[in-house]
């Protein structure tokens, strides 16, 4: 573990403790190869929202090729049904239900969830990912405010609500995997309405980790999956420039949460060839030292506190080598 930093060395500057990567959560604090997870292993259940590109796409080819049997879901139809055929030829066309599903709507949702149970019995692997990234600032654009929360909070919340009751009940283990964002945390200007909605995904996705872990002979665990900056639609592709050098591609995000969440983390922030995890980690505390003391909202971005904010990040990564 990390030393823990001096704090006195500048009353506006945010206390900064060492940072140790530990599992929040482990059941049974079981350490076993990836091939004996008792979640993620062949045989078992995955059911993916937002399937049909990008990090959902990449989820469900990467559990597919462990040998899960792959639940897909998105609206965008003809994509799902490509993303489909290519999991028929990884792990067979009897381990793959492809499901459009608009998880804004709640019939669609239970409809998903009634033909998985039908078809397998269990889900062992739920990654709530379906999203949008349509703008909306602070007093324009409230009809994207709308659409941004039917989607990234409301459809998380419909998916969760939907399978998380039969989850608990199940003998073996299960996990929910909700996809945030670093802008729901660290909250950069630009897009309150996305940033907005994440935030409102971790908020949900650290209430539900605690109630699971509250609930007597529970097997489920919850994890918060925060991307890095990810080559997809979102992230920039679209379709006619090649992936910049800072960003990850979709599997390389995909992989790296994978390893987490075996390893038992509810925070997977996940890095990019463009900001280490120790950036990430400085620039949330800095975030958190806001409230704590009483800067001026995103101060980060404030010019009377742009020096400071470089300094800190100077001596901070300096500390942490």
């Amino acid at each position: 573990m990390l030393p823990l930093v001096d704090r006195s060395s500048r009353n506006a500057s945010p206390m900064r403790p060492g940072f140790a990567s530990t599992a929040s959560y482990k059941i049974d604090n079981m350490s076993v190869a990836d091939e004996l997870h008792p979640t993620i292993h062949a045989g078992r259940v995955a059911v993916i929202t937002g399937a049909a590109s990008g990090i959902g796409r990449a989820a469900a080819i990467e559990l597919a090729k462990i040998g899960l049997k792959v639940a897909i879901a998105d609206v965008q139809q003809d994509g799902l049904q490509a993303v489909g055929k290519e999991l028929a030829a990884i792990v067979g066309e009897v381990n793959v239900l492809v499901v459009p599903t608009d998880v804004s709507k709640l019939e669609e949702v239970v409809r998903l969830r009634d033909k998985v149970y039908e078809a397998w019995g269990e889900v062992a692997v739920l990654m709530n990912n379906a999203g949008v990234g349509i703008k909306g600032t602070s007093w324009t654009e409230l009809e994207n405010w709308h659409k941004i929360f039917d989607v990234n909070l409301f459809g998380v919340l419909n998916v969760q609500q939907t399978f998380a009751p039969a989850m608990i009940h199940q003998e073996n283990t299960a996990m929910i995997i909700n996809t945030g964002s670093k802008q729901g945390i660290t909250n950069p200007p630009g897009n309150a309405a996305y940033n907005a909605s994440k935030a409102a995904v971790k908020s949900l996705t650290e209430c539900l980790a605690h109630e699971l872990r509250e609930l007597p002979g529970c097997n489920v665990t919850a994890h918060l999956f925060i991307p890095g900056w990810t080559f997809t639609s979102i992230g920039g592709n679209d379709g006619t420039r090649p992936k910049p050098t800072g960003a990850w591609t979709a599997e390389e995000t995909v992989l790296y949460m994978l390893d987490k969440v075996r390893a038992g983390d509810f925070y997977v922030l996940v890095p990019d060839n463009e900001t280490k995890r120790q950036v990430d980690q400085l620039r949330i505390m800095w975030a958190a030292a806001d409230i704590a003391e009483g800067r001026p909202a995103l101060s980060r971005w404030h010019p009377n506190y742009k020096a400071l904010f470089e300094e800190y990040m100077r001596e901070g990564l300096a500390q942490l080598e």
